[in-house]
């Protein structure tokens, strides 16, 4: 629940802190006392529209603060967790308005979109007011408002994981079916392709390793006769290595007498020999390398040849024909395959759409019959609100051609003002003051389901008095033993059931240069005294004193 409302800045207002107890505050004061003022600084906490008309003359920025105590399963925290933000249990909603029309949003001090704080604001705090009534206005609204009358919000979040199934289901036989058509417009020319692919078989890296395999080839043969000529040379018949061994061999007899003069050359010719027979072996494998077969390089041209015409031909690199094999062999088997998976397919889909249906007629049934328990419900608060002859009548339209995740109901809440004249939702015939009153008979029975743990009533008792105005003050009473309720209010009735009296006031400051507005909490002498000035106007008499009196002895009976 609301706790404090600090500002700062803002029009009327320099600096102005207000704490806010449990049960029904009412906030009272002179017309121009700044009480509009004070409900726009509140929305702009909470995420309302910013303007720069709303900075005091003089103040480069204003600021709003709104500090709320709430609990940890709140629908608010959950959307700090979607949002990365931290929960301490206390959540402070500030906004700073700029003077040139800019603004800045921060939950407990960290900076955040304005659409962030409007949906946190949205959760914490309904405002209303005679042409205020946005909690009412979509009709998307007006369904959870049955919902959670009803206590149906399992059933709901039931039907929504059904429909969910039920588009995966339909998602799937749609895009399969497209495939099988697009595919059966191909099919000839699919079946061809792959089965030609399939016979010339591809593989990753063929055409690099065929063109390697040809060029060694192609340039072994232009140098395979220089190769044969130097081996013949180094070691065929005219190799002189025969010719170095037996001379090796005449030194090596004639040494045993000169060894010094012997062995340096037969070192030096034995050196020679290896060399000779080390380049010949080279020179062998070499030409063993260069040795293949013409039908070989033949072969190679041909597949090298078949490879890059199916290239041209399918618009694909060489390398990228084994992949296009495979995935028209794949649309193949789709084709032949394809039917029999549609079927099964189709039938999930089906099957998938009869639950949702079923779980969504149910549904329906259960809004229908919880309608009847709310429409009772209201109907009974408006007697003493002054709407006697009016009805009110929860519309459940069902359409099951047009369904949605929350099933094919369409919930609005409509009325009639007086008997023979036609229904209408209920923000099209209700007028300004009816309206009020029907918004507050629907939030009392609404109290405890479906309602922000904090409403904020602006002169919802406008153009009634007496018996309505304390009609009007009891049920914000009641209201407010569920939920934290603020009321603006002219009706000395309504203030006299309050747990809290705020008095607002225009305050004459620098000798009347300027003023600012103030709100101070009233203790019950005073009390009394505004309730009296609320009752008489202008001139306080002792009869009114008297009568606020017996006012606030009734609300305490």
């Amino acid at each position: 629940m609301l706790a404090r409302l600090s500002i700062r800045d803002i029009v009327l207002i320099e600096r102005l802190d207000i704490e806010f107890a449990t049960g029904l505050a009412v906030l009272t004061g002179e017309t121009g006392a700044g009480k509009s003022i004070l409900l726009d600084a509140f929305a702009l906490a909470l995420g309302g529209r910013g303007d720069a008309g709303l900075v005091r003359h003089g103040a480069e920025q204003g600021q709003v603060t709104a500090i709320f105590d709430i609990p940890k399963n709140h629908p608010a925290t959950k959307i700090l967790a979607e949002n990365g933000l931290d929960d301490t249990g206390e959540m402070i909603l500030r906004r700073v308005q700029l003077a040139d029309g800019r603004t800045r949003a921060f939950i407990n001090d960290q900076a955040i979109s304005v659409q962030t704080l409007r949906a946190v604001g949205a959760a914490l705090v309904e405002i209303h007011g005679q042409h205020d009534e946005r909690a009412l206005v979509d009709a998307a609204t007006h369904r959870l408002l049955l919902d959670a009358f009803a206590g149906l919000e399992k059933d709901v979040a039931g039907v929504e994981t059904l429909w969910d199934a039920r588009r995966t289901a339909n998602t799937e036989l749609e895009e399969h079916r497209a495939s099988m058509e697009r595919a059966a417009r191909e099919a000839d020319y699919l079946r061809h392709a792959s089965g030609e692919l399939k016979q010339l078989a591809p593989t990753d890296g063929e055409e690099t390793s065929l063109a390697h395999r040809r060029t060694t080839m192609m340039q072994g043969e232009k140098i395979a006769s220089d190769l044969r000529e130097a081996q013949e040379v180094v070691g065929g018949h005219n190799s002189p290595v025969a010719a170095l061994s037996a001379a090796v061999r005449r030194l090596e007899r004639r040494g045993v007498n000169s060894p010094a003069l012997v062995e340096p050359a037969v070192k030096a010719i034995d050196v020679a020999i290896n060399a000779l027979e080390e380049a010949d072996q080279h020179l062998l494998a070499a030409l063993a390398a260069t040795d293949f077969d013409p039908a070989e390089l033949e072969r190679i041209e041909e597949r090298l040849f078949a490879l890059r015409a199916a290239s041209r031909k399918y618009s694909t690199p060489v390398d990228g024909l084994a992949a296009l094999a495979a995935k028209y062999a794949a649309d193949v088997v789709l084709i032949d395959a394809g039917a029999s998976r549609l079927k099964k397919l189709e039938q999930a889909a089906i099957e998938a759409d009869a639950r949702f249906a079923a779980a969504a007629k149910k549904l329906s049934a259960a809004r229908q019959k919880s309608a009847e328990k709310l429409n009772k419900a209201v109907n009974a608060e408006l007697a003493p609100l002054k709407l006697e002859r009016a009805k009110f009548i929860t519309q459940v339209t069902s359409d099951e051609a047009t369904p949605g995740p929350q099933g094919f109901d369409r919930v609005e809440f409509w009325v009639q003002t007086n008997p023979g004249t036609k229904p209408g939702p209920m923000m099209k015939v209700a007028s300004g003051g009816e309206l009020s009153r029907f918004l507050l008979a629907l939030k009392v029975v609404l109290s405890d389901r479906g309602s922000a743990p904090t409403l904020v009533f602006d002169e919802i008792d406008t153009g009634v008095g007496g018996a309505v105005a304390d009609a009007i003050g009891a049920r914000l009473a009641r209201l407010a033993g569920k939920v934290q309720v603020m009321a603006v209010t002219h009706a000395p009735q309504v203030a006299a059931r309050a747990d809290q009296h705020l008095l607002i006031s225009k305050d004459a400051l620098d000798k009347g240069k300027r003023v600012a507005t103030r709100v101070n909490a009233l203790a019950a002498d005073h009390r009394r005294e505004e309730i009296a000035r609320m009752l008489a106007g202008a001139e306080i008499t002792a009869e009114a004193r008297a009568a606020a009196d017996r006012l606030l002895k009734a609300a305490t009976a």
